[in-house]
């Protein structure tokens, strides 16, 4: 009796029992870097519903939220489903030299980009150093 083997049988298998197993929210990977009094945070999200994007700030928590369909697949037979669906979460702890108040964010061709600008009091600025005259610094009387 000979048996058959069938790959994208035993590849269907293990893919979705990969997919059923991952319940916990999609990571996204991010670029984060900071060009004068902004910092500047990339996200890649493709395809996510636009309208599931969900960005707040609580204190010094960005937390950055969206969410993925999936096809409508009623009745095929998947073969192999590596873009998973579900919901996205990225937290980051942002310092208190952010002005929480202006930051703005766009997504265009699956990448969201958020802009995080410094409040004035976190921008750089140089300090100007006080030189003692050398008479008072002596301890001698000034008059005019």
């Amino acid at each position: 009796m000979a048996l058959t083997f069938d790959p994208f049988t035993e590849l269907e298998r293990v893919a979705t029992g990969m997919l059923q197993a991952r319940t916990a929210p999609r990571a996204m990977p991010v670029d984060l870097y900071r060009d004068q009094d902004r910092y500047f945070l990339t996200a890649d999200m493709p395809g996510i519903d636009p309208g599931s994007l969900d960005i707040d700030v609580d204190g010094q928590l960005l937390t950055i939220r969206a969410y993925r369909s999936g096809a409508n697949s009623e009745g095929v037979k998947w073969l192999t489903q590596e873009r998973a669906e579900g919901a996205y979460l990225r937290q980051f702890s942002i310092g208190e030299g952010i002005d929480t108040e202006n930051i703005s964010a766009t997504y265009k061709d699956g990448v969201l980009s958020v802009i995080l600008p410094l409040n004035a009091k976190a921008k750089p600025r140089k300090i100007e150093v006080a030189m003692p005259s050398t008479e008072a610094a002596e301890g001698k009387s000034i008059t005019a």
